[in-house]
């Protein structure tokens, strides 16, 4: 389960550094988008995920849940989703005002 976790993070950060590299502005939203989400799932995974336990500790305090990475990533979702619909209305204004989409702005056929 550890390997498949780690597959996808590392194919969520190819994809996200392959699309943030691009020269128009659709796919650079894409590549942050998808570093966002692999940040989340590696933030998520580092919390241990623990089934059937509660997020805070019992008398006995043999199992617990860390209620930490789950409130980080719960943010950080939050966050990302601000971002994006941000950078959304940038590269439409952006594309409004100069004609293109490209990212340094200079039209190429």
């Amino acid at each position: 389960m550890e390997a498949l976790i780690a597959i996808i993070i590392g194919t969520l950060t190819a994809c996200g550094v392959y699309l943030a590299l691009r020269e128009r502005t659709f796919p650079v939203v894409l590549g942050l988008t998808f570093l966002s989400y692999a940040a989340n799932i590696f933030l998520l995974a580092m919390g241990r995920l623990t089934i059937g336990a509660p997020p805070i500790i019992t008398q006995n305090g043999e199992t617990y849940a860390d209620p930490i990475p789950q409130a980080l990533v719960l943010t950080a979702i939050v966050i990302s989703f601000a971002m994006t619909a941000f950078v959304i209305v940038l590269a439409l204004k952006t594309y409004k005002e100069m004609g293109n989409d490209h990212v340094d702005g200079i039209h190429k056929p």
